[in-house]
């Protein structure tokens, strides 16, 4: 079987309200903050391939004089992503174990993922290959994203388990032909894993 992994709160935790922890020091009013700027929707174009300096404009121009928080996020992104989920890595390293094929697709901004690579090395280590959204130009749950990893690895899809916290990147999987996992927590997974057969 082929296990295909999300990254972002499946393998390592990402807590942006630590990129503007200087500015916020209290969790609630950075998260407030980041809500009241619509920042999950401007992240997703970042993650889209839109490089920092644009976005940033674009942030300042929809948002007058409250973009100042997220000015230097590239080099506090770092801050988000300090925390692996132990449980999870635990099983890929048993599903490599029994020889499953292991892949990954992950919306990340083409500036953050060498921040990613560098905390977490076995983040380039652990896959047969990765496809990241903002180097790709593609963003789950385009179905165009799970197609190119199918593609480039010649995979068949009924041979595929994809694993994502975001249930809509779930059904995107569904909709090319993929068996799919919603994450919630390494035990949760674990159980649908052996219920599989797969550990």
């Amino acid at each position: 079987m082929n296990l295909v992994f999300d990254v972002g709160n499946v393998l390592i935790r990402w807590r942006p309200e630590q990129a503007v922890a200087h500015h916020f020091p209290d969790p609630a009013q950075a998260l407030a903050y980041l809500d009241s700027v619509g920042f999950y929707d401007w992240n997703y174009r970042q993650d889209g391939g839109r490089g920092f300096a644009e976005g940033f404009a674009a942030l300042e121009a929809a948002h007058p004089g409250r973009a100042a928080p997220l000015a230097d996020y590239p080099a506090r992104f770092g801050d988000t992503i300090r925390e692996p989920i132990a449980g999870s890595w635990a099983l890929i390293d048993r599903l490599a174990a029994r020889g499953h094929r292991l892949f990954a697709i992950t919306n990340f901004a083409a500036y953050t993922w060498p921040v990613a690579l560098t905390l977490h090395p076995r983040l380039g280590t652990a896959f047969a290959d990765t496809v990241v959204s903002g180097i790709e130009g593609l963003l789950k749950p385009e179905a165009a994203i799970y197609r190119l990893l199918l593609e480039r690895n010649a995979l068949d899809p009924a041979t595929c388990l994809f694993i994502d916290d975001s249930a809509a990147n779930v059904a995107g999987a569904r909709a090319v032909g993929m068996a799919a996992h919603h994450f919630t927590t390494p035990g949760g997974l674990e159980a649908d894993l052996r219920r599989r057969g797969l550990v």
